[in-house]
């Protein structure tokens, strides 16, 4: 019997769900709030959509396109709108909902932590926070594909953490797990008889990952200190399209451009924000056509820096959580850990003829 040290699974009170109580389960979530989860998108996609039939979602899928962080910050939105000849200005009113994420993945929920450090530091995200509110996540176990990495930056499979519920799938059903009192007080309005099934002997089976980081997570920041200058960017470079993508989709990418919209009339408009990422080339461009990281080179040493560097030395956590969607999309089939462990050799080189 395997547990992850990590999780604590084996201490949480855990109920046996089979397949026709979890969709009951679904059912009863409905009633309680807007529930969204994991949904087939074309033939081999997925996608976090409002559930309107707990038939529509799927358990086993590798990951969604698109990260949760499109319902806390849109990809597009309105902040507000103004009539300049009457000086008026009105802010976009933002829904308080009750909802309810359904099946999300251990790196996912990170994301979402991560997110959350970003958006309240200095000045707090008030659209951000509140879309935050009112927020319940289930969390379900994954198996890992040759894009997935998680575990190469700390984070386990297995990883509870803000889940209310946690789900693992056993045969023709899943364990569920307790995590906290939002996910005791569902179990018990959900009710129905339910026991709780303490006797019934489960086996967590460590998942083994294809792809790896090879130095331990904790010491990735360190190598990061001495690769600024590193061929290794300008080698990324020569097959980068510089379109963004690796931006747009990762869970912890927050970074958005603000622009305001005058209708014909000229006096009325409104203001609108919309996803931005540093790997796309007027990103840092000022007045005057400069441009601060002109080259894909810079663009990349930036992007990865805020992933493995800049923001850590203030969090104490990598910004990345392993997900594999800038290389599962990448145009350019550019691998994150190909870089990160090309970047490890180069350092370790360099240890070894500093010793010498």
């Amino acid at each position: 019997m395997y547990y992850d040290s990590n999780t604590g699974l084996n201490k949480m009170k855990r109920y046996y769900f089979d397949q026709p109580t979890t969709d009951k389960f679904v059912e009863f979530l409905m009633t309680q709030a807007e529930v969204i989860a994991p949904q087939k998108k074309g033939d081999a996609s997925y996608s976090y959509e409002v559930v309107t039939s707990g038939k529509d979602i799927v358990y086993d899928y590798p990951r969604t396109i698109q990260p949760l962080k499109k319902y806390f910050l849109p990809p597009r939105e309105t902040l507000l709108s103004f009539d300049s000849k009457n000086n008026e200005f009105k802010k976009t009113d933002i829904a308080l909902n009750n909802r309810i994420f359904f099946a999300i993945h251990s790196y996912e929920m990170q994301g979402i932590k991560r997110l959350d450090y970003s958006f309240t530091q200095g000045n707090p995200e008030f659209n951000y926070l509140q879309r935050r509110e009112n927020s319940i996540f289930i969390g379900i176990s994954f198996n890992p594909d040759k894009w997935h990495f998680t575990k190469s930056v700390g984070i386990s499979i297995e990883e509870v953490e803000r889940f209310s519920l946690y789900f693992e799938p056993v045969d023709n059903g899943f364990l569920v797990f307790e995590v906290d009192d939002t996910g005791k007080e569902l179990i018990s309005k959900f009710g129905n008889g339910l026991s709780l099934d303490a006797s019934m002997d489960f086996e967590v089976r460590e998942k083994e990952f294809k792809t790896k980081i090879k130095y331990h997570y904790n010491r990735l920041p360190q190598v990061f200190e001495h690769v600024y200058n590193s061929k290794v960017w300008s080698d990324i470079a020569q097959k980068c399209v510089g379109c963004g993508t690796c931006n747009l989709l990762c869970p912890t990418c927050y970074c958005f451009d603000v622009r305001d919209e005058v209708e014909l009339e000229i006096s009325k408009g409104k203001r609108e924000r919309f996803w931005d990422g540093c790997m796309l080339n007027e990103f840092a461009e000022v007045a005057g056509g400069e441009n601060f990281r002109e080259k894909l080179s810079s663009r990349t040493r930036h992007r990865l820096h805020r992933k493995f560097k800049y923001i850590t030395d203030h969090s104490g956590e990598l910004h990345c959580v392993g997900c594999g969607r800038c290389t599962k999309y990448c145009p350019a089939n550019i691998s994150i850990v190909e870089i990160i462990n090309n970047l490890i050799e180069e350092y370790s080189d360099h240890q070894k003829e500093q010793i010498i």
